[in-house]
C-alpha cells in the first residue's frame, strides 16, 4: 500500500528512530520491496534490459551478510491483485507512470523501472541459497505483520504502511539497514548489522497521540493506495490549515502534521470518526462511516498463520474463497510456494492482466505483442475447463486482430482476459480471447487434471505452442526452454531478428554458462583454463568503454520481445507443472552485454573469433545456434548487401548447419556434440 508522503516526512526526523544492532535473530523481509531496492541501489543497468548476472551477485552478498550475523531471513512476497479490486485505479495509474518512465529512460534520462525478469531471478536465487520464502495470495503486508509479531522479530522493508502497524520488534527501513557495513566487535560478541528501527511509540509521543489505534485512521485520511473518497476533501481542507508547521514545509507535510495534531484531541478512532462525519452532508455520513471502518481494518493483523507454512509448506485452510472456488488445490499450494506466478491467479480470478512495460521503442507496438499467442494459450488452459469449447488455431495475423479487438465474430464465444498494456505512449485495455489447445485428439482436460497429464504429452503441448522441433530436447536440460522460446522469438519478433541479434543473445547465454563452470568448486585443468580465457574475452566486450554510446532503440525493442517471450514461456511451463526443466535465468542475460556484443558483431568481429581457444564454449554456442536455425526457413538470415565481416558471420552460420552441429576443424579433433554435451553438463550441474 503506502501512506502518501510519510516515508519522506519521518526521514526528516531521526527522533522517530532507535539505533539497533541486528544479530542472532529471525527477520521477516518484504520480498517485493527487497528486490526493487537491491537492484536500484546497486546502480545496475536500467536502459538495456537488466543485468541479471550482477543482480544475482548482489542478492548473494545480501544474504551472505545476514548469515555472518546469524540472522535467519524469512521472505514474504505479494501475490496477485486483491480480489475485491479496491486497488484497481492505483494499478492503472502506476502502469501509466511506468510507460512514461520507460520513455524517459530510453532517451537517456533518469528514472527507475525494474527490468522484466527481476522477480523471477530473485526467487531463483532464494531457492539456490535455500532461503525460505512464501508467496501470499494478495498483498502481503498484514501477513508480514502477523508473522513478525508471532516471532517478535523485526520487519525489513521500505513501505510507509509499516509505520502504522503495531510491530512488537519494530520496522527497519531498507535505506537504514546497513547490510554492506557489517561490524565485528573485538569482544567476540558476534558480528551485527547496524540499523535504524522506526518507533511507533516515539512517533505517537511526538504528536501527543494517546492511542496507537488512531494511526490507521490517520493513514486512511492522509491517503494511501486504496483511498479515494471525494466527500472527505471538505473535511481535510479544514484540518490541514491548522497544521503547526514552518513556512518552508511543503503541502504534504502540512497535511500530515495537521491530521496528527487534530487526531491528538481524541482518545480512540470511534470518537474521531464521529467528529469527521459532522463535517459531511447527512446523506453521506453512514456510507463514509462504513468505508472508513473498512479501510482501518486493513491495518489489523491477518488470520493467516505463515509459521505453519514455513513448518510444513501447507496453508490450505487460508486460501481465499474467490481463489478456492476456481483454482484446484495443487494450484493454490503452488502459488504459495512461488512455483506459479501471481499473473496466473489474476488471469484466473479477475480475468485481467497488467503487462509490464520495458525500455523499448514507443513508436512500435508493445514488445508484449510478440508473446501474445503464448498468453492466449495460457488463458485457454486457465479458463477453458472440460466443458466443450471451440477449437481455435490462429495464425499470427489473427492473433494481432484479437489484440486490436477485431474479428470477435470469427473467434466465437471463447473466454477473454482484459490485458492492460502500452499503446503508443498511453495505457490501453484490450480484450484478448483464449486459445484452446488439446493435449491429444480425443482428450478433454480440466485445470484440476493438468498435473495428471503425462509428461510426454505436456512436453509435446509446450513444443507445439512454441513451434519447436524435438531437437531442442538434446540440449542440456536447463537450456531447453530458453532455446525453445528463442526459436519462437526469432519467428515472431518485429522488427525482424537478424543473425547478429541471435548471435549476440547466444554469446551472452554462453557467457553465463562459462561463469557457472568457472565458479564450480573442483573444476580445473585445461578445460577450465580455456573456458576462463573465453569468458574473460566475452566479458571484456561488455566492459569496454565506448565514447558517445547511445541506445539503439530498435535493437532494444528486439531484445525486449525476447524477454517478454521468455517470461510468458516460463509462466506457461509453470502451468504445465514444469513440462521442461525450469531454466536457470540467474546468469542467463545481461542487457549491457547483449547490446555491446551486437554492436561488436556488426563492426569487425565474427562470433567464432570471440570463442577461439575453448572447444567446449565453441561447441555449445554452435549447437545452440544450430538448434535455432533449423526452425526457420533456410534464407531467413540472408541480407541483400554483405560486408566482409558479415560474410564471415554467415560462414559461421553455415558451419553450424551440418549434420553434427560442428565445424570441420572440430570434426578433425573427433569431438562430437554428444561428448561435449556430457562434459558440459558435468561441469555445470552444481549450484553456485
Amino acid at each position: 500500500m503506502g501512506v502518501h508522503g510519510l516515508m519522506t516526512y519521518i526521514g526528516e526526523n531521526h527522533n522517530f528512530f532507535n539505533n539497533v544492532k541486528i544479530q542472532n535473530t529471525k527477520i521477516v523481509i518484504d520480498g517485493n520491496s527487497l528486490f526493487h531496492r537491491l537492484y536500484f541501489d546497486s546502480g545496475l543497468d536500467l536502459q538495456c534490459g537488466g543485468e541479471y548476472d550482477l543482480f544475482t551477485d548482489v542478492i548473494c552478498k545480501f544474504f551472505e551478510a545476514l548469515s555472518l550475523c546469524n540472522i535467519a531471513p524469512y521472505v514474504v512476497f505479494d501475490g496477485g491483485c486483491d480480489f475485491t479490486d479496491k486497488k484497481f485505479e492505483t494499478l492503472k495509474q502506476r502502469a501509466r507512470e511506468k510507460i512514461q518512465k520507460a520513455r524517459v529512460i530510453s532517451r537517456g534520462g533518469g528514472g527507475m523501472l525494474l527490468p522484466l525478469l527481476n522477480p523471477e531471478v530473485f526467487k531463483q536465487v532464494l531457492l539456490q541459497l535455500q532461503i525460505p520464502f512464501v508467496q501470499c495470495h494478495s498483498e502481503a503486508d498484514r501477513d508480514i505483520v502477523t508473522l513478525a509479531n508471532q516471532w517478535t522479530c523485526p520487519v525489513v522493508t521500505l513501505d510507509s504502511d509499516f509505520c502504522i502497524f503495531d510491530l512488537k520488534a519494530g520496522y527497519c527501513p531498507l535505506n537504514y539497514f546497513k547490510w554492506q557495513d557489517i561490524i565485528t566487535p573485538n569482544d567476540h560478541s558476534g558480528s551485527y548489522i547496524l540499523a535504524q528501527c522506526f518507533s511507533v511509540d516515539n512517533f505517537c509521543k511526538h504528536f501527543n497521540l494517546v492511542n496507537k489505534a488512531l494511526l490507521p485512521l490517520f493513514a486512511v485520511l492522509n491517503g494511501n493506495d486504496y483511498v479515494n473518497i471525494p466527500p472527505l476533501e471538505t473535511f481535510l481542507s479544514r484540518v490541514h490549515i491548522n497544521a503547526k508547521t514552518s513556512c518552508s514545509a511543503g503541502g504534504k507535510n502540512m497535511r500530515i502534521q495537521g491530521l496528527l495534531n487534530w487526531l491528538s484531541k481524541f482518545s480512540d478512532p470511534k470518537e474521531a470518526i464521529e467528529n469527521i462525519l459532522k463535517c459531511l452532508k447527512q446523506n453521506e455520513r453512514e456510507e463514509i462511516r462504513k468505508i472508513l471502518c473498512s479501510l482501518i481494518d486493513e491495518y489489523t493483523q491477518s488470520e493467516v498463520d505463515l509459521t505453519k507454512f514455513f513448518q510444513n509448506k501447507d496453508l490450505r485452510a487460508h486460501v481465499p474463497i474467490a481463489l478456492a472456488s476456481k483454482a484446484p488445490e495443487w494450484m493454490c499450494l503452488a502459488l504459495m510456494k512461488g512455483e506459479l506466478a501471481p499473473f496466473l491467479s489474476d488471469c484466473l480470478i479477475l480475468k485481467r492482466a497488467f503487462l509490464h512495460n520495458q525500455v523499448e521503442n514507443a513508436s512500435r507496438p508493445s514488445s508484449n505483442r510478440c508473446s501474445l499467442y503464448i498468453r492466449q494459450v495460457i488463458y485457454g488452459l486457465l479458463l477453458c475447463t472440460s466443458e466443450p469449447c471451440p477449437d481455435l488455431t490462429l495464425d499470427l495475423s489473427s492473433r494481432v486482430s484479437v489484440q486490436a479487438g477485431i474479428g470477435e465474430e470469427r473467434l466465437g464465444k471463447m473466454p477473454c482476459v482484459d490485458e492492460f498494456d502500452r499503446y503508443e505512449q498511453t495505457l490501453r485495455k484490450s480484450s484478448v480471447q483464449a486459445v484452446l489447445k488439446t493435449f491429444n485428439a480425443n482428450e478433454n482436460y480440466s485445470l484440476q487434471r493438468l498435473p495428471e497429464i503425462s509428461l510426454s504429452d505436456r512436453i509435446s503441448f509446450l513444443l507445439d505452442v512454441l513451434s519447436v522441433k524435438p531437437d531442442v530436447l538434446a540440449l542440456p536440460a536447463h537450456l531447453q526452454l530458453t532455446v525453445a522460446v528463442t526459436c519462437y522469438w526469432v519467428v515472431h519478433a518485429e522488427p525482424k531478428v537478424t543473425l547478429h541479434h541471435l548471435q549476440a543473445l547466444l554469446l551472452c547465454i554462453v557467457t553465463g554458462e562459462l561463469n557457472k563452470i568457472i565458479h564450480k568448486p573442483g573444476n580445473s585443468g585445461s578445460d577450465e583454463k580455456s573456458i576462463r580465457m573465453v569468458h574473460d574475452r566475452l566479458s571484456q566486450v561488455k566492459e569496454r568503454k565506448q565514447q558517445m554510446w547511445n541506445l539503439d532503440i530498435d535493437v532494444a525493442h528486439v531484445f525486449c520481445q525476447w524477454q517478454s517471450c521468455l517470461l510468458m514461456g516460463i509462466y506457461l511451463n509453470q502451468l504445465l507443472c514444469s513440462a521442461l526443466p525450469v531454466p536457470d535465468i540467474t546468469r542467463l542475460y545481461s542487457g549491457t552485454s547483449v547490446h555491446r556484443l551486437h554492436q561488436t558483431l556488426k563492426s569487425t568481429v565474427a562470433a567464432e573469433d570471440l570463442l577461439k581457444g575453448s572447444l567446449i564454449a565453441s561447441e555449445v554456442y554452435h549447437e545452440l545456434l544450430h538448434t535455432v536455425i533449423i526452425t526457420v526457413p533456410a534464407d531467413f538470415f540472408q541480407t541483400k548487401h554483405k560486408s566482409k565481416h558479415r560474410s564471415r558471420a554467415k560462414g559461421n552460420e553455415k558451419q553450424t548447419t551440418n549434420s553434427t552441429g560442428s565445424s570441420s576443424k572440430d570434426n578433425q579433433r573427433q569431438c562430437t556434440w554428444h561428448d561435449t554435451n556430457n562434459r558440459f553438463a558435468a561441469l555445470t550441474t552444481e549450484k553456485f
